[in-house]
């Protein structure tokens, strides 16, 4: 019988076997590579394998036939956790993608879209972009009057300039409302049959044609928000931090917030944290009721409070504890999806985080219509059947100071912004040329209140100036306007300056005359 041939001892990896292998090796053997040198390896490398491999005491097997099974659990479990993974994000994904569609009006496959869209907002293009935000207690059906939007402001962005700012109307501005007659704005978007006044949208877009027809305020977009939207937001991104600065030393008090609400409403001056109940309180509490203490003007003080939570809840959204949790992004859409009624799309919202990303919000202008500053826009009124509310200081449905106040919040003309009014009286021969004076002025943006004819004729022109240089820019503008070497007054005096005598205006414009034809 032939024998077999000696087995060959193979090369592994160059290395060469000083001696030969049998299966009472040990674990470890020393190789000689090609140099020399001496080299360990582990046995397992041999071309036949012992039928067992012994182990020492206090050693691991170094037996690499168990790992190729180790390593196929330890993928299988990867899948495992992998398929796991994918399933809670497609899951996570999924809700997300419902909340935004049941927010803004879309499906999953416009939404994904809006990803990639380029469609810019409605007045992008003018540099301006306005979204009214209105909000109720619809979702509190105990509550009185649950459908008034007891809180109404826009939010206005300087898309050119990268600035915002929040201006609230208070809810007693006593307006026209077509088949109601005068109401309240607050009860404009209750309305549900309106189709023969020819307002789109329902109830808000009724409320939009008001501010927009009345005020001179165009609106682009709107918001309907509830109670529940605002807590549930508040409580997404983890509680707000407000800064009450009461004239009260003792800080804000309304016993009118119910002990279920977590009231009454009680907050000391300074930095207070809230969570969602706690701002939904401030956002209700006016301080109309017998021991309060903390809101001298009463709505106004409640609207002041609401814009400032919008801004606060605004600058926690974007902070990245918020943007870098999905659970709380989820959140936070799903407060926004159950319980806001809007005309944005995802793809507005995409775009409006677009233009809003380099705006400082914890910087935004936060006014109301109720004064500017100095004067008084609106002023106490009662209606024929008795309810008291605010109207315009000029009387009735006369808007036109408030929409110059608009005016001067947003534009970018100096004259504008000043907010100037004049008076201009024709003192020289020529008819027709305080018309034709009115029309420059207010093309280039002044308020003009009348005008009229001068007393006398007058070679020369004059300027009066009755704001006592607290219009400078305005001033400058009608120097250019004016003949060279017009002469400019501060007060109504005698002779020519007394042409100013009885009116209000901050500028009397006497034309004399040199002043120009064209």
């Amino acid at each position: 019988m032939d024998r077999k041939p000696p087995r060959r001892i193979t090369s592994i990896d160059g290395f060469i076997p000083t001696r030969k292998l049998s299966s009472k090796s040990i674990s470890r053997v020393s190789l000689q590579r090609p140099d020399g040198r001496a080299s360990v390896v582990p046995a397992v490398q041999r071309t036949q394998r012992p039928t067992a491999l012994p182990t020492h005491k206090g050693q691991p097997t170094t037996d690499k036939a168990t790992k190729p099974k180790s390593k196929k659990k330890l993928l299988k479990r990867a899948a495992m956790v992998m398929a796991v993974l994918v399933l809670v994000g497609g899951l996570f994904g999924l809700r997300l993608f419902a909340n935004l569609s049941h927010a803004f009006h879309g499906n999953l496959f416009s939404d994904a879209k809006a990803l990639v869209s380029t469609e810019k907002l409605k007045g992008e293009d003018q540099g301006r972009v306005n979204i009214l935000l209105a909000g109720n207690s619809a979702d509190d059906p105990g509550h009185d009057g649950a459908q008034l939007t007891d809180s109404i402001m826009i939010l206005s962005l300087d898309t050119n300039n990268h600035t915002a700012m929040m201006l609230s109307i208070p809810r007693d501005t006593w307006v026209p409302i077509p088949s109601m007659g005068h109401q309240k704005i607050n009860a404009a978007n209750t309305v549900s049959d309106f189709s023969q006044a020819g307002y789109p949208s329902g109830g808000m877009g009724q409320l939009e044609q008001i501010i927009s027809t009345n005020m001179g305020i165009p609106i682009q977009y709107y918001a309907l928000i509830n109670y529940t939207a605002f807590k549930d937001a508040v409580n997404a991104v983890g509680g707000i931090a407000v800064n009450i600065q009461s004239p009260d030393p003792r800080g804000l008090f309304d016993p009118n917030i119910e002990i279920s609400d977590g009231g009454p409403l009680k907050m000391p001056n300074g930095n207070n944290s809230l969570n969602g109940q706690q701002a939904l309180n401030l956002a209700r509490a006016r301080g109309d009721s017998y021991y309060s203490y903390g809101f001298p003007q009463s709505d106004f003080d409640r609207t002041e409070h609401q814009r400032q939570m919008l801004v606060a809840l605004g600058v926690k959204s974007k902070t990245a504890g918020v943007v870098a949790n999905p659970i709380k992004v989820n959140k936070l859409f799903a407060a926004i999806g159950k319980n806001v009624k809007t005309d944005l799309s995802f793809a507005n919202v995409l775009r409006l985080n677009q233009l809003t990303k380099d705006i400082d919000l914890a910087h935004i202008k936060s006014l109301t219509i109720a004064n500017d500053g100095d004067t008084e826009l609106l002023t106490n009124y009662t209606a024929a059947d008795g309810q008291a509310a605010l109207i315009p200081v000029a009387g009735l449905d006369s808007f036109n100071r408030i929409e110059q106040y608009y005016q001067q919040l947003t534009s970018n003309n100096p004259v504008v912004k000043e907010g100037s009014t004049a008076v201009v009286l024709n003192g020289g021969d020529t008819t027709g040329l305080a018309h034709t004076t009115e029309q420059k002025l207010q093309s280039q943006g002044y308020n003009v209140l009348g005008i009229g004819t001068a007393g006398h004729t007058y070679s020369h022109s004059m300027i009066i100036d009755l704001s006592h240089g607290k219009m400078p820019n305005s001033l400058q503008a009608l120097k250019k306007l004016a003949p060279t070497g017009t002469p400019v007054v501060t007060s109504a005096g005698s002779g020519q300056s007394a042409e100013a005598n009885g009116y209000t205006a901050d500028f009397v414009i006497v034309l004399g005359q040199n002043w120009p034809t064209n």
